[in-house]
């Protein structure tokens, strides 16, 4: 689609309302349906929705004169797992109308007001160009490389040259990279404290197992993840929960403050929780399952390092293992009793104990699973590393339906990342979410007080920032009133490019504002009926018969830190209770058969997203 052909269909679309009544429009239609060419396309080109939830649903786009005339589903594929229809959800089956907004920034803009005034004058891309160019230029050379930083962006994170996820590579971090490279972050906003968690107990990202996989669970616990609603596309998660659900009735609980969609759907009991107190309940289940022998010791023994006093890294004073502290053997004295955590969590005594019995007696695998919501709080580390421990109290990891107590997994190919050829000269990070500081007092910044890594400190602070497909300089930020202060003072972040399609939040602040196409747009014109090479369908490679088994990880348990259970996989034997000689009650789990994808089903190019 040509930019001329896109600027004449918006201002068609802007005035669509006024003239919806003389269109012959039926009820119900939108402005942009009841304008829609009558005629037939002339040709269906194949092109995939890549916005942030990384699903990657492929689309079918009838064109007509160069414009999308009605956005389809797939129509390849069956009903079956592995090779359903991968059909797009609301979201990605609206896409047209997002592509000819009136809303849709159409020429580059060049503030002219005080930053946050929403004062522009509309300028030409050779006048942004050069504007762009000589203050990158002039940041370069007084301050260095290092003074430059792509901000988190997700809006096109399922792209792969298009990719606005600046660690994942992408145009921005190229040119960048070219010109001698800049400041880069770690982690995301979805997932911070869960990553540190996992690097921590498992030494690097794990995910568990495919959801298709509960075909071999015994019980499934979910705490705090709703596939059904937001995984609610054709290439996320709500098709195969479902139909494995229906198909091989594995009982599942949900642990949620809320009623979800997944547990209205698939829960076989619901348990209400007050937000942010997982830490608290589950330490209380660890409570019954260690009284009444329901734990797998013999796993625990032989693959974690920390859940007992037994098994503490030299050096580590007694009392520093995760069992003490839940047998009140502890610093604190305080037995984590189900008495003890209910008025903290709001879940009755009963319930919990009930819970803690379900999970301990199961007579085949269990599978604990989290998604990212119980993390996304201060100290959100721990609530992981609890449903971690969890996981290895049960001796499921590693095993077909079983899994290491993260967020599913999926089967997923890699897809090759052009802009990546060129490394970063500049190795320093700081945290995705210390940026603000980073702007505000960078040199202050030091490893052990910021976090900083690759570098002692950070030499400079940050005077240039690239947002590209994000709204998180404002919107997704933490404090907004701080951070909307702190950007409208342009003697500390001296200037600030917005690459958008939309006016935002974050497009308020910047310097310089320029237009982008959305992803179809690009693909729509060139495409021709055929497939492009970044939008070949990674779905149609997953199969219909295996399901993803995540197996922990063989790091050294020396890196693991006391007091917390550390799982590793390996084949063993029929576990056995603590104190027992004879077997315990679960039956001997079967070597996992697999390895572990890297690769959740939210992005085809690396580890899972759903970025925030």
């Amino acid at each position: 689609m040509g930019r001329r052909s896109f600027l004449q269909w918006s201002a068609v679309a802007g005035g669509g309302v006024g003239l919806a009544a003389c269109t012959g429009a039926e009820e119900g239609q939108t402005a942009a349906q009841a304008l829609a060419p009558a005629a037939p396309p002339d040709r269906t080109v194949w092109n995939a929705c890549l916005v942030n939830c990384g699903s990657r649903c492929p689309l079918r786009f009838e064109v007509r004169d160069d414009q999308i005339t009605r956005v389809l589903p797939d129509d390849t594929g069956d009903d079956e797992i592995g090779t359903q229809q991968i059909r797009a959800c609301v979201r990605g089956r609206s896409i047209r109308q997002r592509i000819y907004s009136p809303e849709r920034l159409k020429t580059p803009m060049r503030r002219v007001g005080e930053r946050g005034a929403g004062e522009w004058e509309e300028i030409t891309w050779e006048e942004a160009f050069d504007d762009i160019a000589d203050n990158l230029r002039r940041v370069l050379e007084e301050y260095g490389n290092e003074a430059v930083f792509q901000a988190y962006g997700t809006g096109v994170i399922g792209g792969t040259i298009i990719n606005s996820y600046g660690p994942y590579g992408g145009a921005i971090q190229r040119l960048m990279n070219i010109l001698g490279g800049s400041l880069t972050y770690y982690g995301d906003y979805s997932t911070g404290c869960i990553t540190e968690a996992m690097r921590v107990q498992y030494g690097g990202w794990t995910d568990t197992n495919s959801h298709d996989d509960w075909k071999n669970s015994e019980l499934v616990v979910i705490f705090g993840n709703d596939p059904i609603e937001n995984r609610m596309s054709g290439g996320g998660e709500v098709f195969v929960t479902q139909q494995t659900k229906k198909k091989h009735h594995t009982r599942v609980i949900v642990v949620d403050p809320r009623l979800s969609d997944t547990a209205q759907q698939l829960a076989d009991e619901w348990v209400a929780i007050r937000p942010g107190t997982d830490v608290a309940l589950i330490a209380a289940l660890a409570h019954v399952m260690i009284s009444e022998d329901l734990h797998d010791q013999e796993f625990l023994d032989s693959h974690c390092v920390g859940f007992d006093d037994e098994h503490l890294p030299e050096g580590v004073p007694a009392g520093s293992s995760y069992r003490a502290y839940v047998m009140g053997e502890g610093p604190d004295g305080i037995a984590k009793t189900p008495e003890w955590a209910s008025p903290i969590t709001g879940v009755p005594v009963a319930t919990i104990v009930d819970l803690a019995r379900q999970i301990g007696r199961a007579a085949g695998p269990v599978a604990v699973m989290q998604g990212w919501s119980a993390q996304r709080q201060q100290n959100g580390e721990n609530q992981s590393r609890a449903m971690f421990t969890l996981a290895a109290m049960t001796g499921s990891i590693g095993v077909p339906g079983g899994g290491t107590g993260s967020r599913e997994g999926a089967f997923m190919l890699s897809l090759a990342k052009p802009f990546d050829a060129i490394p970063n000269p500049v190795t320093t990070q700081i945290s995705h979410f210390t940026w603000t500081d980073a702007i505000e007092r960078g040199p202050e910044m030091t490893a052990l007080n910021a976090g900083v890594r690759g570098a002692d400190r950070l030499s400079v602070p940050i005077k240039f920032i690239w947002n590209y497909g994000g709204n998180t300089l404002v919107n997704q930020h933490s404090d907004i009133n701080r951070t909307t202060e702190l950007l409208r003072d342009d003697s500390l972040c001296e200037f600030i490019v917005v690459i958008e399609n939309q006016m935002t939040v974050s497009s308020a602040t910047p310097t310089s504002c320029c237009p982008t196409c959305q992803t179809p747009s690009r693909w729509t014109s060139s495409t021709r009926g055929t497939p492009a090479p970044w939008v070949t369908p990674s779905w149609r490679t997953r199969p219909s018969n295996r399901s993803t088994i995540a197996a922990g990880s063989t790091r050294s348990a020396a890196r693991s830190p006391p007091g917390w259970a550390w799982s590793g996989s390996s084949a063993r034997a029929a576990p056995r209770r603590s104190g027992s000689s004879t077997p315990s009650r679960r039956p001997a789990r079967p070597t996992p058969s697999c390895r572990p994808s890297r690769s959740c089903g939210r992005w085809a190019s690396g580890r899972w997203s759903g970025r925030a």
